[in-house]
């Protein structure tokens, strides 16, 4: 029972990638503002995007972006168990403080000890390719291995070593849990990511099919959020008399990568829309390249015909959501999970960061234009991610748990 007047959350975002920022503050603003007292942490480096939230808020600091990046890229351990326990002593001051009735997390995963510990239910935000319900997969990242072997022969050790690899960067959760007292889960990874007394996945449920999933694990569907801001001049200008191509790799996408698409499609006919998330481009001397450090991805999409991503969940459900087919450059394990969904419903194409090619690019571009199979299976995708929308998921999850 609670002891303030409408029940309190506390969202918590493990602020690494800019994803990981955006979908608990959209799912957080989804709600009724005057039936729940929100509560919204992360680092510093996302606040500005909090700007006009009337939200109470918090800083929580997370491991910084670019030695997050670079763990991935290494294939190193994300967390070391110092760096785990740390983020437990700090949750746990913040739920000490906040007092609240649910925790809402997104990859924080020390929210698993920090949230039993505190005896306060929370939900933890995950995309299903990563469920331990899910069908293993590994499909080689982007690694030294995969460079120094090449890709043929470092997917195939990869993937003999990835199950054990998994059970490796799992170490650090089992030594913790065993700190605080708290029983043993199996020694895996999606166990470590997806560890929660109720796991959201916000994902369209066609695309990642699960095996008997408990009741506390489901689909809260695509979660569309945009960065709060204006449009660029240039926006109500843009030529239609020629395909648009939508270009944002995100946060964790790699610059290399954005500028070889910039290079290779500047000479096209075609308008490219470059979302640079402040990376440095050289830009050719041409007409039909706009860019802007951040745009809104839901509205760029829609006037898109084609959207090339580093084949995070993120942007691809928006290209989903406005009926458009995305060619994902993907560089780690998580984006090459997701378009392994996105490849099976024809809805897309991945090409790898550690190996893209100008000729690759323009053969993938042209046929995402012209590949009619594509276009229908994307049109499908389209009308589950409204229907998904329209359920109000989340909402119903949280009124059904506080109400209970």
């Amino acid at each position: 029972m609670t002891t303030h007047s409408n029940p309190k959350i506390l969202f918590i975002s493990e602020s690494v990638t800019l994803a990981h920022f955006a979908r608990p503050f959209e799912l957080s603003n989804s709600l009724a503002q005057d039936q729940y007292d929100i509560h919204f942490a992360c680092a510093g480096h996302y606040q500005a995007f909090l700007q006009g939230s009337k939200h109470t808020l918090h800083t929580l600091e997370s491991i910084a972006p670019e030695q997050f990046k670079q763990a991935l890229a290494n294939g190193d351990p994300l967390y070391d168990y110092a760096t785990l326990k740390s983020y437990v002593e700090a949750d746990l001051a913040l739920i000490a403080q906040v007092k609240p009735d649910l925790i809402v997390g997104d990859f924080r995963i020390s929210l698993a000890i920090s949230a039993k510990l505190a005896k306060v239910p929370y939900a933890t935000i995950s995309n299903a390719y990563w469920s331990p319900y899910a069908t293993p997969q590994y499909p080689a990242p982007c690694l030294p291995l995969t460079r120094w072997l090449g890709v043929r022969v470092g997917s195939w050790l990869f993937a003999k070593v990835a199950p054990l690899a998994f059970k490796v960067h799992a170490l650090a959760m089992r030594k913790l849990r065993r700190h605080y007292g708290l029983p043993k889960i199996p020694l895996d990874l999606r166990r470590v990511y997806t560890e929660a007394d109720y796991t959201l996945y916000a994902d369209i449920p066609s695309l990642f099919p699960l095996n008997n999933p408990p009741d506390t694990h489901f689909f809260i569907g695509p979660i569309l959020w945009s960065p709060p801001i204006k449009e660029p001049d240039w926006w109500a200008t843009l030529p239609t008399d020629r395909p648009i191509v939508y270009v944002s790799m995100g946060s964790s996408g790699t610059q290399s990568a954005l500028q070889t698409v910039v290079d290779t499609l500047a000479t096209e006919h075609l308008t490219l829309l470059v979302a640079s998330a402040g990376a440095t481009l050289n830009l050719p001397p041409v007409s039909n390249i706009f860019t802007s450090a951040y745009l809104d991805g839901n509205a760029a999409a829609q006037r898109a015909d084609v959207v090339i991503c580093n084949g995070g969940s993120l942007t691809c459900q928006q290209a989903f959501a406005y009926g458009k087919p995305v060619l994902g450059i993907a560089a780690n394990m998580d984006q090459f999970l997701n378009m392994l969904g996105v490849t099976a419903a024809h809805a897309g194409v991945v090409l790898r960061a550690d190996n893209l090619t100008a000729t690759g690019l323009l053969s993938a571009y042209r046929a995402l234009l012209s590949n009619v199979t594509l276009a229908h299976s994307v049109k499908a995708l389209q009308q589950e991610t409204a229907a998904c929308v329209n359920q109000h998921r989340f909402p119903q999850f949280v009124a059904n748990l506080l109400s209970a």
